[in-house]
């Protein structure tokens, strides 16, 4: 009971309740409420333009959560946060299966209220349903391994097929890599090559995947492949996109920092590589992140929650060998919430040094966010882990699976929350401003695809004339050189005006 609240309220907990996040949040929705309003369910748009940054599918899952539930955030958010769902039930369920009911609610619940889990499953894009579909394809492979039954073969390549349509070849290509390099090191090619090249699985993939692809290419023909498959696959891999670019240790800060409070746990199977790899399950999973760590570190683009796509098996590792020390398993639940305690005087030291206007202003009320109830409750869930470090009757999965609630809770109802009112409150509020008084406005050096979906149309980007109604960045305007602007709206580095 105590892992299912935890995965509820990691995942659904103020789920609809702050603004969407530029820009990634805000290009997606708007793109599915652009479906509507074209009256095209195969095609992309965003602000009038062709996107072809990903595939249909989790467009096609945002329009229908929008025709249930209305045009809000919770309606943008909740496929995401169904999908991070059905992504931890699959990997409670395979660790059941291998390492019993104990190790998999462990499994679960470190999982779904970890740092980097528990932003991708609540934000409104594509990753949570890819994290899903890789992690449903990578178990369904080696069941199919494991006990060489067609139908979890057949599940695998469904799985990959509807990853296709999620996100692209990122889906096939790591099952195809990981069970190759498994196979290779366990010297059964035969096996592999017998799966791979399945009749039947190779159809079923062609009839889940290929369909909207053959239609979009003969809709929009070269421009699609020339965006899609070469701009944001190969491009992304041989250089760096959008100034998305990072060293090759990148993905070190990055996992240490994605699996809090649960640091510990990581750094315990880091320690054992030895004793994984003479299981041949362990050493699945562990090639599975191996694979992703080694293959995005090379990638010239870089984000962060890349990684998460081999983190699936790692958290069912993390539950097995979690220490028995409870200081250590502790400890950086300890450090997570100092650093949360000390977050808002960090930040008004830091507002003074920042170079960037822009940043300035929008923390320039910042210490105000923060109000006494942020203190208490980050205060009380330090005292609890605390306390934890020291009680021991209690069991440590109990204690692991309560501290990732607690941090939960205290991003969804404090620190999101807030650094939503800092970043995109302005935008959404310029929106609906000009949306009431049915001003049309025209985005200049402003990336804020969020403004057009409160906005309720597209914003037309280009430089301003006189007479434009303006959104953009208060440090902006001193480039608008011989016209005087008329404010119309101000908040936290973000204007409305009017060009004269």
């Amino acid at each position: 009971m105590l892992t299912v609240l935890a995965v509820v309220m990691s995942l659904f907990f103020a789920l609809g309740r702050s603004p969407l996040f530029d820009v990634d949040e805000g290009a997606f929705s708007q793109a599915t409420l652009e479906m509507f309003e074209r009256g095209d369910f195969l095609s992309t748009y965003l602000n009038g333009e062709p996107r072809y940054d990903k595939p249909i599918l989790i467009y096609w899952l945002q329009a229908v959560s929008v025709k249930l539930l209305g045009v809000n955030e919770l309606a943008f958010r909740f496929p995401s946060a169904l999908c991070a769902s059905i992504w931890t039930l699959l990997t409670f369920l395979f660790a059941r299966r291998r390492f019993g009911l104990h190790t998999a609610l462990l499994a679960a619940g470190v999982m779904a209220t970890s740092l980097g889990v528990y932003i991708i499953g609540r934000a409104a894009t594509a990753d949570a349903l890819l994290n899903m579909l890789i992690a449903a394809s990578m178990y369904a492979a080696w069941l199919h391994l494991e006990t060489g039954r067609r139908a979890w073969l057949y599940a695998t390549f469904a799985a990959i097929g509807l990853g296709f349509l999620a996100k692209g070849p990122v889906a096939v290509l790591i099952p195809f890599v990981v069970t190759f390099l498994f196979c290779v090191l366990r010297r059964d090619l035969k096996t592999w090559a017998r799966a791979v090249f399945d009749p039947l699985g190779l159809l079923l993939f062609a009839a889940i995947a290929l369909p909207w692809y053959a239609v979009i290419l003969h809709k929009e023909g070269w421009p699609f492949v020339q965006g899609f498959f070469l701009k944001h696959n190969v491009d992304r891999f041989g250089g760096t996109l959008q100034g998305h670019a990072g060293s090759l240790v990148y993905y070190i800060p990055v996992v240490l920092i994605g699996t809090l409070p649960f640091t510990a746990l990581l750094v315990r199977v880091l320690m054992r590589l030895r004793t994984l790899w003479r299981d041949d399950l362990q050493c699945y999973l562990l090639l599975w992140f191996g694979f992703v760590f080694v293959f995005f570190s090379l990638s010239g683009t870089k984000l962060p929650h890349y990684i998460l796509y081999g983190m699936s098996g790692m958290y069912i590792l993390m539950a097995v060998y979690a220490p028995s020390s409870r200081f250590w398993a502790l400890a950086p639940a300890l450090l997570w919430f100092s650093f949360l305690l000390l977050l808002p005087s960090a930040l008004e030291w830091t507002r003074p040094h920042v170079t960037d206007s822009y940043y300035r202003d929008a923390f320039a009320d910042v210490g105000r966010q923060f109000g006494v109830a942020y203190y208490v409750y980050c205060a009380v869930a330090l005292a609890v882990t605390l306390g934890f470090t020291i009680e021991s009757r209690i069991q440590l999965s109990f204690k692991l699976t309560t501290i990732g609630a607690l941090s939960v809770i205290a991003l969804s109802a404090f620190l999101v929350p807030i650094g939503a009112a800092i970043q995109q409150d302005p935008i959404k509020e310029a929106a609906l401003l000009a949306r009431s008084r049915g001003w049309e406005v025209i985005m200049w050096r402003l990336n804020a695809p969020s403004f057009s979906v409160y906005y309720g149309q597209p914003t037309m980007s280009r430089e301003p004339k006189a007479g434009d109604l303006v959104i953009t960045k208060a440090k902006r305007l001193s480039e608008l050189r011989g016209v005087q602007p008329e404010m119309l709206y101000a908040k936290n580095g973000i204007v409305l005006v009017r060009i004269h």
